[in-house]
């Protein structure tokens, strides 16, 4: 029998239940270990998270807490299992109550803090006059609940003013509880801001007037000190998937015992109160009256686990690692031109707010989500006492947490920076020269030759996604269009079907031409995946980059579905191997280091890697299905079947001779990947074609081969070349392939997989993915069209003012479909993309001379 163990968990025997084993913090020590605890967090492995706030990272031992029981409830039924592990549940009460100085007996186990928060303040039975001063902090399902309390009730509701520092003004308190009182309500930290509000002191002038408090710690309790008695509060609410890193569907409910006495819960439940007598009931003494029977054992258990970690770090270790983290991210985003910091100035947690000028922080999010950086926002919806106040529609939110190191904020900073730096036209800046080395992957996983070019004179932002998105062109009638067309698109892969698409959105009619039936796999876009990553040899790729992420999400959102799924990728290579990988967010690791990060690739001690953790998975199949019936929405005559045999200049156009017909056009857009050099002769020479294979492979141990514990990867294999795969994903098994092979004509179909070329690849699959070993599932061939160094040829042709093209992707360029789709359609809108220069067809010696075919 084989053991698979977690580190930093401990498996208690006969229960099959896991319990944190963190150890105390040693008498003194400053500091504990984060990189052990990112390892033991499994979230950490494939971005950056900064999102605490919203739901941080549970650890590993929380996750097995979880899972664990909920296999024993399958094994033994629910009730069974919690009774069987009933002293458990009993110590998360225990540990809970440690937490914020209570007894077990003033703690109540919720789903969430606004059911806690619900089930306090409907015990406390407010009546019409009723006073209930609240905190401009206030959380919005707090804010709501006393605003239909307003309104059905009659409470009056005061919302108290903040004073200079973002903070309750104390003042104004004091003065308000001259008057009767029936609650003061404060949110410890707000979801919209940094602010810390000085509740010992708010708890003490409520204390003095008599008034109870009721502190919603949702956002601090993990991050900052909670003690009930020092703040002299009689109600607290808390979630346990924020700072506390437990589950989501957890809270915490703590009520006083004095106001337990009168504060009977409004709507009993039996776990809370016996039916005594036909007409008579009696509620239990403890806490545990708020309580309702049906919840979650699980859930409570991960809780338990999460808090005990909490409790073995020590909650004030926490706070000085969170705090320090959030410092120093406000300076160094004080240092990014464009970015405004909006944190009051009593900003003192682990949650930093901003924004960037003339942006909706929406779209920094998105574009920092597709760096691989996990943060939010917060509308004003969320905060109208807080942000409304203040004249703030939305806000990006970082909050940091124990797995966070400087690595991340500094990461975080420079993205920014360099963002900005292209959103601005920094020019040459940060080139170093002028000259880059750039070139790309042979695959999406490749790591290939470098070869100097020069660097853009100016780092120029592309437009962020289809025109038709932000000034939408009528839907065109879908069907022929007739012989004649705005323009003809040539070749219906992933390029061409993004072009047509993005021409016909901004009001081009379009005839789609593909001389295979629809479905084909001949070319190069046809199978279930491929890979998307950040991970590019030189800087010159990373404006490209960044707009190929932003043009999925586009995608993603026009066509209403998911197509990119974040997996996290490593790239390995032989320790004396020249390194050839680098980019935003990426850092390189040891074998050690990366069996962690993907448990399901083995790699030896003579191999290192780069992790890219906003590496992914494209949904091909879905793609191209999305941006076909975009296209036709828009009006798109797709010809599938129909063979160009020539083109030419005709007047002010183009003239487009297939085996239907001829056909004209105003501008002609070439994408045909292996056949580009039959219809541009000037392609001819630079270009060849190979045959590529891929194999999907299925495993009696599928999760070990699909995310989180195996992304993509590759692996640059010494005397054999480079291995590159994608995990299972989608009903697929893993797939692997190499990224070089024999040449290939076009014109011939493509033969199946041979038996040698499969024993290759299992031979690969059985070194580096022990976890492969069950059938083929799939054996698939494509095919490459390779040019000089590894690049692309995108734009005009030259010599031809109205055709463009995109070809030669080289086995990299499915990532960026919908971005050079976009770019081509700008091209023949007659708008220029200096950021594209590097791969412009002179840069790959594709001279003006005219070619045969091409006369006027």
């Amino acid at each position: 029998m084989s053991t698979d163990t977690t580190p930093g968990t401990d498996t208690t025997p006969g229960t099959g239940t896991t319990a944190a084993t963190v150890p105390p913090p040693a008498p003194g020590a400053p500091a504990f270990d984060v990189a052990a605890l990112r390892a033991a967090t499994p979230g950490m492995r494939h971005a950056h998270h900064m999102n605490a706030a919203g739901s941080a990272l549970p650890s590993a031992a929380t996750l097995a807490a979880v899972t664990d029981h909920l296999r024993l409830e399958s094994l033994l039924g629910g009730y069974e299992a919690a009774e069987a592990l009933a002293d458990r549940t009993e110590a998360v009460y225990d540990s809970a109550a440690r937490l914020i100085g209570a007894a077990p007996q003033d703690i109540a186990l919720m789903d969430s803090a606004s059911t806690a928060w619900q089930r306090a303040l409907g015990a406390l039975r407010l009546k019409a006059g009723d006073r209930v001063l609240a905190s401009p902090s206030t959380y919005v399902s707090s804010a709501l609940h006393l605003l239909e309390m307003r309104d059905s009730h009659g409470i009056v509701l005061e919302v108290l003013p903040a004073d200079a520092s973002g903070q309750v003004d104390l003042g104004a308190l004091e003065t308000a509880l001259r008057e009767p009182a029936a609650l003061v309500t404060v949110a410890h930290v707000p979801t919209s801001s940094g602010l810390v509000e000085p509740v010992a002191a708010v708890g003490a002038l409520a204390a003095r007037a008599g008034v109870p408090l009721l502190l919603d710690a949702t956002q601090s309790l993990g991050q900052l000190p909670v003690d009930v008695r020092e703040m002299r509060c009689g109600i607290v609410v808390a979630t346990g998937r924020k700072f506390l890193r437990g589950p989501r569907g957890t809270g915490l409910l703590y009520v006083d015992r004095e106001l337990r006495e009168r504060a009977r819960p409004a709507a009993p439940d039996v776990r809370g109160a016996q039916w005594s007598s036909a007409y008579g009931y009696e509620v239990v003494p403890g806490a545990r009256r708020y309580e309702t029977w049906e919840s979650s054992h699980a859930l409570r258990l991960g809780l338990g686990t999460a808090l005990d970690e909490a409790l073995g770090l020590g909650v004030a270790r926490i706070h000085d690692h969170v705090t320090e983290l959030a410092e120093r991210l406000r300076a160094g985003l004080s240092g990014v031109p464009g970015i405004r910091r909006t944190d009051p100035s009593a900003a003192a947690s682990g949650i930093v707010t901003f924004l960037r000028e003339d942006e909706d922080p929406r779209q920094t999010v998105r574009d920092l989500r597709a760096t691989g950086f996990r943060l939010t926002t917060v509308p004003a919806s969320h905060g109208q006492w807080d942000l409304g106040r203040r004249g703030l529609e939305r806000v990006a939110r970082a909050s940091l947490h124990v797995y966070n190191s400087e690595d991340d904020v500094d990461a975080l900073v420079a993205a920014l920076t360099a963002r900005e730096r292209r959103r601005r036209g920094a020019g040459t800046e940060g080139h170093g020269s002028a000259t880059a080395a750039a070139t790309a992957g042979a695959t999406d996983a490749s790591a290939p030759a470098v070869e100097p070019v020069p660097a853009p004179a100016a780092a120029v932002e592309p437009p962020s996604g289809p025109v038709a998105l932000s000034r939408p062109a009528p839907s065109r009638p879908s069907g022929p269009v007739g012989d004649r067309a705005d323009v003809i698109v040539v070749g219906a892969g992933i390029h061409g079907s993004s072009a047509a698409w993005q021409l016909a959105a901004r009001g081009a009619s379009v005839i789609h031409l593909d001389r295979f039936p629809a479905g084909h796999t001949e070319g190069s876009s046809h199978g279930r995946t491929r890979m998307i990553r950040r991970a590019y040899p030189a800087e010159v790729w990373d404006g490209l980059v960044d707009t190929a992420y932003r043009a999925w999400d586009e995608l993603e959102l026009a066509a209403g579905q998911r197509l990119v799924t974040t997996t996290g990728g490593l790239y390995a290579r032989a320790v004396d191997a020249p390194a050839t990988l680098r980019g935003p967010g990426c850092e390189t690791v040891d074998h050690v280091r990366a069996a962690g990060l993907f448990p399901g690739l083995r790699l030896c001690e003579g191999f290192t890697a780069v992790h890219d953790p906003a590496a992914g998975v494209i949904d091909a199949q879905a793609s191209l299905t999305a941006l076909a019936a975009l296209g036709r929405a828009h009006g798109v005559d797709r010809r599938d079947g129909c063979t160009v045999l020539g083109r030419h200049r005709d007047g002010e156009g183009v003239r487009v001779e297939t085996d239907q017909g001829v056909l004209h056009a105003d501008r002609l857009v070439v994408c045909a990947g292996p056949w580009t050099g039959e219809l541009l002769p000037a392609f001819a020479t630079p270009l060849s074609v190979v045959r590529i294979v891929n194999l999907h492979l299925g495993s009696a141990r599928r999760h070990l081969l699909e995310p989180p514990l195996l992304g993509a990867f590759s692996v640059d294999v010494p005397d054999v070349g480079l291995l590159y795969g994608i995990p299972a994903f989608g009903g697929a098994g893993v797939k692997i392939g190499l990224d070089h092979g024999p040449p290939e004509d076009p014109s011939t179909t493509a033969g199946p997989v041979t038996e040698a070329e499969r024993d290759r690849l299992l031979g690969l699959a059985s070194r580096f993915l022990p976890a492969a070993d069950g059938p083929v599932e799939e054996a698939i061939t494509c095919r490459y069209t390779m040019a000089p160094n590894n690049r692309f040829a995108v734009g005009r042709l030259p010599g031809e003012e109205r055709v463009f093209v995109a070809a030669a992707c080289s086995g990299h360029g499915f990532k960026f479909g919908p971005a050079l789709g976009a770019a081509l359609a700008d091209l023949a809108e007659g708008k220029e993309r200096p950021d594209l220069d590097f791969l412009s067809p002179a840069a790959m010696g594709i001279t003006d001379r005219p070619a045969p075919g091409a006369t006027p």
